[in-house]
């Protein structure tokens, strides 16, 4: 009932009409989607995406795209599609990385894969869409390879492990593709990317000029007390005690020391650890979190105000810490060139009309797309994935156990990755 009540809404938005997009997009709408279910049945975390990879670069080396490269930051893939007269050199990119969250989705093709993270075993589902994502590209990768006698200019097509995150110990994501060399010998004019967002319905897209998505920075502090008995507390250092002051006392950080009126700053605890049985007072807790920001100026001062809470609160109470403030795989702020995205809104208007396409707010959520970036002008969208008829306010967020994309989205998606490319000057008027 969904996918009819997607197409319905398709048809009635005026995306199945004599365009030349849409004649390269609909013969393959089928495949994206049996792409998408496929990948999702199969999903693997970051910096694991070997099944992924390999299905990858066998579909881009059936196309005959050159210059198929494989193992780049780990298992990345990416190709060159030349058209056969001169034109502009853009990029291209989808991310393949899944979570570690457990699906709770009612599908046929639900990810029943298990493994382990950070000690524990857990599922694993592609919850923030990112099987959609690659699924996609595939699909403008199939259109564009037929174009080649029409096409003027190249494309570099990225597929990217690891945006989520590298595994603790390792490197990963954009910023390894970059330094692994991935621009060296094709250096894009632009480059675009899209992700599907569960906060806006299938059909709509959502963009934002400048600083659109938050710097992301990881941090751990490990508070180190002493163990003792839990009816003698005084004959130890409480570190859980210690680490709920230190909790409590960074909430201040934003709360009163930062000047949100001038950008928004988040500071999240997001995992603590320590203890084993409820009479022990252990030895040491262990505390992950996130932080997010816009300005550069900010992001340092968090990270220097959280040491010092850190340090100072541990050691008012006997105790001391172990810091890794910021984690060094942290992401800036994804900004999309303003001249570009001026440039290319007409683009996104011409797939879903005018009104369909939404100027966004900031969003803390964070993208390693960022570092794209800031090598070339990019612009970075996101794709409506939640049904029509659903509220927003009820729709299970990107990252939820509940993630459920509608899969009108792949079709939205195709067609406009598609369009950007025609209207960058690759594709002739009428192609």
């Amino acid at each position: 009932m969904r996918a009819l009540l997607a197409c319905a809404f398709l048809l009635g938005c005026g995306l199945v009409q004599a365009n030349p997009v849409e004649a390269l997009a609909a013969p393959l709408d089928a495949k994206v989607q049996a792409w998408r279910r496929d990948i999702h049945q199969h999903p693997e975390l970051s910096n694991r995406e070997t099944r992924t990879a390999a299905l990858v670069a066998a579909h881009l080396r059936a196309l005959g795209l050159e210059e198929v490269r494989t193992g780049l930051a780990h298992h990345g893939v990416t190709a060159v599609l030349r058209g056969a007269r001169p034109g502009p050199r853009i990029a291209l990119r989808a991310d393949m990385d899944a979570l570690p969250v457990t699906e709770a989705v009612d599908l046929p093709f639900a990810s029943r894969v298990t493994t382990e993270f950070r000690g524990d075993t857990v599922g694993v589902m592609h919850a923030c869409g990112h099987d959609a994502h690659t699924s996609i590209l595939m699909g403008v990768a199939e259109a564009l390879a037929g174009q080649r006698e029409r096409l003027a200019g190249e494309i570099l097509f990225v597929f990217q492990p690891a945006e989520e995150g590298a595994p603790k110990g390792e490197e990963g994501g954009a910023s390894l593709m970059l330094r692994e060399g991935l621009f060296e010998g094709f250096k894009p004019e632009a480059m675009f990317g899209l992700h599907v967002w569960s906060a806006m319905h299938v059909g709509e897209i959502g963009y934002r000029s400048g600083p659109f998505m938050a710097a992301s920075d990881s941090f751990a502090i490990t508070v180190k007390g002493r163990q003792t008995h839990g009816s003698r507390p005084w004959g130890g250092i409480d570190p859980i005690a210690i680490s709920a002051l230190l909790i409590g006392s960074a909430q201040q950080i934003v709360s009163r020391e930062m000047n949100i009126s001038h950008l928004p700053v988040v500071l999240s605890f997001g995992a603590i650890k320590g203890g084993i049985r409820n009479n022990i007072i252990p030895d040491q807790v262990e505390m992950i979190g996130t932080i997010r920001s816009f300005d550069e100026a900010m992001r340092e001062d968090v990270f220097v105000r959280l040491r010092r809470v850190a340090e100072h609160t541990a050691a008012a109470h006997g105790a001391s810490v172990e810091l890794s403030v910021p984690d060094p795989n942290g992401n800036p702020v994804t900004v999309n060139d303003p001249a570009l995205t001026r440039r290319m809104l007409p683009s996104l208007a011409s797939v879903v009309g005018a009104e369909q396409v939404h100027e966004m707010g900031l969003v803390m959520g964070a993208e390693d797309f960022s570092y794209y970036a800031r090598e070339v002008p990019a612009l970075f969208f996101f794709v409506g994935s939640t049904p029509r008829g659903v509220p927003l306010a009820e729709a299970p967020s990107n990252h939820s156990p509940h993630f459920f994309l509608d899969e009108g989205s792949l079709r939205i998606g195709l067609r406009a990755m598609l369009q950007l490319v025609a209207d960058y000057g690759l594709l002739p008027a009428g192609s």
